[in-house]
This record gives C-alpha cells, structure tokens and sequence, in this order.
C-alpha cells in the first residue's frame, strides 16, 4: 500500500469519502459545512493537498488497498465516489469481505456498473450522469413554469375592464375550482374576472361544492342578458364536449386533456402528462407567489381529489405535490360536508330500480332506472354500482322529459368510457366526459323515431331500455345477452 503517513482515524468520526474529483469534493464541502467529522482518501498527492489546504482531513492511499478497508470499522458511512468504477467495486468488496455494517454509498458510470456495484455489496449506487440529467430536467421545468406564469400575467394584465372564464356545460368540480384558482390570480392583478357557464350544474355534489364554498357563477344567459361585455376570454377544463367556437376567441386555454384542434390563443397550457386542470392552476398559484385563500384551496384540493378519484386513477407525482400544498391551507370541515351529501329518498328509489334492472355482460353493468325527476340520482347510482364485486364499468339511464339520461363510470384502464358514449350516441345526442366518467344526452324522438307523449311511455320505456343497452354493450365491444335472444 502506498502512503504517507499510517492511517489512524477517530473512534468519533462518521464519514469517509474514498475518492475524492469533483463529486466526492463536493460531497465532502456539504459534509464540512454541516460540522461533520469527514475524512477523505485519495490517490492523488496534488489533489490531496488542496484538500487540505482547504482545512480538509486528506490522506493519500489507493482505495483499492484492502488495508483502506481495515482502517474504517469506526465508521458508519463510506462514500465511494471516484470516476474509476473497476477501483470502487474493489472498495465495496474489500469492505463487505470485512463484515463490517457499514452504509456504503458508491458511484456508478452507467447501469451495467451499477449493478455490478449494487451486485457488491452497495447499499446505494449513484450515476453522476442521471444525477446531472435530473437536475436539468427539474430546472427546466422550474424555468419553464417561470416563464409560462409570466406570459399568463400579462395576458391578464392585458384586460381593460373584466375577463371571462368559461368552463364547459354541466361544471365538475375541476374546472369549477380551476376557474376560481384563475379568478384569485386575477384578482392579485386588480382585474375582475367573472367565471361563465353554459349548461347547468347536474349533480348534487357538484352544487353543494359550490354553495359550500360560496362560489359565484355567471351563466351564459345572464350574462347576455344585462350585456356584460368581456375583454379577456379564459377557456378552462373544457373535457372532450369542448365547445370549437368558444375557443375561437380565446386569449387563454388551460387544460389537462388534448384537444383535437389547433387555436391562437395568446396563452395556451394544455398538459394531457397530468391528471387535473387543477393541479395546473395550484403550480401556477405557486409561482405567482400567491397565498391560497381557504375558499380556492379547498376548491382546488377538491378538484384534483374528484378528478383522480381520491387519487385512485392517473395520478402523478404533480397532482400528489400540488395536493400536499394545498392541505394546510383547505377547510377540512367544508370538504368533508361536500364529499359526504346526504342521498334522497329519490335518489335511494333510483338506486334501487337500476339494481333490479341490472344486466351484466363479464365485468359491464348496464342498467334502465326507468322515469325521474332528478337527474343527478343517475350519477350516484352509477357510482354505487361500481362498487358491485367483479364490476369495473356501469352505465345507468332514465328518462325526463322526453329525454334519455346516461351516466357511466369506469375503473377499467383498458376502456375508455367517453369514446363508449361517443361511439354509440354522438350521432343522436350530446356527450361529455373523459376516459373514466362520461354522461350522455339524447331526445327520445330522435332516438325512437315515434312520436313522446304521455301515452306511450311504457312503450317508450320498453324500446328505450333493448336500444340503449344494445348500442351500450356494443360500443363496450361485448355482446349482450338479450340481444341475442339469450
């Protein structure tokens, strides 16, 4: 073994770093400025010197000298870190030859290297090379958000006197929670925005979520009504019923689904990598440096709950990031009044009609609740379907006012429920949804081709019930038993 002077190390010292380049000089530097006990081994007697001439503890050996190895069982951790990976996988043995319980960290070139460490006895391999491209990537995307939340400020600083922020027919709550996180940034802005819908709010969870948290609305009529003019146009969470010529004009679009067509907007974010418009928009309030409001937090925790089914379906590690901000900012006791509604007398009878009408096809439930009052009953009894053993996708219909009512669910990632509704009743009827949560609206009329009235409705009810469940189980690529005379 070559050396300079016997190596002798205290019983009270904790770190050694074997190696000693740019990354264990690093590593040795963060070490040193936390006051810990760090010596260093190294080959090189230049490279030792600076070290010490820093007022490091350098000493000069070969790594690879099983005679290192015997001087380091008073230490708890031995970092590895020399670009020579054949020196470091000899260090690594000599020190498990040992027995001695160390934690040993070790630097790999490559993955192949990184096996042959790990293969050694390495409790952690490091690839400098991935280290570096994960920096990089996490400083790209940090600039990139920088420079994404600046171009959003100032379109909105752009407005004169008031912007819009139109969310799709029948708001969910993370397009509704994405809005009112963009009306908070508006508002940091000194800009009124006023959040416009154009359908109704369906489900009963959906208007709790925003009477709750006193959300305000604007609906399309009203808003046409009294002549409200818009100098700023924001489209947010529009799903797949994305609405062409309102995004005509849009000066933002922010969403978490693909669209199917180019526009101009000066500011566009669409990002299909995440699981929520709102976890877009927590990012943005991040960087605007904008402390939630109890209201847009809650909003915002809620949203990205609801569309990733309490974290259950797609999520990422962004929706978990941006959830984990929001937490100590929401009101727990208001989420937990939305989450938990109360179900009607109505709702249970609904239930209880598409439990008896039931027809499963492998792990497909479809089910005819027959005539209602409130649509929403629909969405629950979907929901609750779900929960049936070996049943991973349920769609319930009824009929109100000449109309065909659907609502479906999925837990199947294979299946891709929006494109099951599109397929069977684009043609006839309004769908929205995504891959896991989609509803469908389709006048009876069109559907049946006999006329709706009073008198025919049993016979609207049988016809409606073979048709829909046909079409249903086809575009699910299953064939229904009553289809085929079974």
């Amino acid at each position: 073994m070559s050396t300079d002077t016997a190596i002798t190390m205290s019983p009270m010292s904790r770190y050694a770093i074997l190696g000693c380049g740019s990354v264990g000089h690093a590593v040795a530097e963060e070490l040193a400025a936390e006051e810990k006990e760090v010596v260093i081994i190294d080959h090189d007697q230049g490279r030792v010197d600076a070290l010490r001439d820093q007022d490091l503890d350098a000493r000069r050996y070969d790594i690879r000298d099983s005679e290192v190895a015997e001087t380091l069982d008073d230490f708890d951790v031995v970092l590895i870190l020399s670009s020579d990976v054949e020196a470091n996988a000899t260090a690594v043995e000599n020190l498990r030859d040992r027995g001695a319980d160390h934690f040993v960290v070790a630097r790999a070139s490559d993955p192949v290297s990184g096996d042959q460490l790990a293969e050694a006895g390495a409790d952690v391999v490091i690839n400098p090379s991935s280290v570096i491209a994960d920096s990089a990537l996490r400083a790209l995307a940090s600039g990139e958000l920088e420079h994404r939340a600046r171009q959003l400020a100032e379109v909105i600083d752009g407005t004169a006197e008031r912007m819009a922020i139109r969310i799709h027919r029948g708001p969910d709550p993370d397009s509704v929670a994405s809005a009112v996180a963009l009306q908070a940034i508006a508002d940091s802005r000194d800009v009124a925005a006023d959040i416009v819908y154009g359908g109704e709010i369906g489900h009963k969870e959906d208007r709790a979520f925003v009477n709750l948290l006193g959300i305000e609305l604007v609906h399309d009529g009203a808003a046409a009504e009294n002549d409200v003019q818009y100098d700023t146009t924001a489209v947010i969470a529009q799903q797949k019923s994305v609405e062409t010529e309102r995004e005509a004009g849009a000066d933002i679009i922010i969403d978490h689904y693909e669209h199917e067509h180019d526009h101009d907007a000066a500011f566009t974010d669409i990002r299909p990598n995440l699981s929520s418009t709102s976890t877009i928009l927590t990012k943005y309030i991040q960087e605007l440096d904008i402390t939630p409001e109890a209201s847009v937090a809650t909003a915002l925790l809620y949203g990205i709950r609801a569309e990733t089914m309490e974290f259950k379906r797609d999520t990422t590690p962004a929706d978990l990031t941006a959830a984990a901000y929001l937490y100590p900012f929401a009101d727990h006791d208001t989420l937990e009044q939305v989450e938990s509604p109360s179900m009607s007398a109505e709702t249970l009878d609904v239930l209880a009609e598409a439990i008896r009408n039931r027809e499963v096809e492998g792990s497909h439930l479809v089910s005819n609740a027959g005539f209602i009052r409130d649509q929403d009953a629909l969405s629950q009894a979907a929901q609750h379907l779900l929960n049936l053993e070996g049943v991973s996708t349920t769609a319930v219909f009824a009929l109100a006012d000449g109309v065909i009512h659907l609502t479906a669910r999925s837990k199947d990632i294979r299946l891709d429920i929006g494109r099951v509704l599109e397929e069977a009743f684009e043609d006839t009827g309004e769908v929205a949804g995504h891959s896991t949560e989609a509803t469908a609206e389709v006048p009876l009329g069109i559907f049946t081709g006999i006329d709706v009235s009073e008198d025919n409705r049993e016979t609207l009810l049988d016809l409606t019930e073979d048709a829909v469940t046909a079409k249903l189980f086809e575009a699910m690529g299953v064939e229904s038993s009553s289809s085929n005379g079974g």
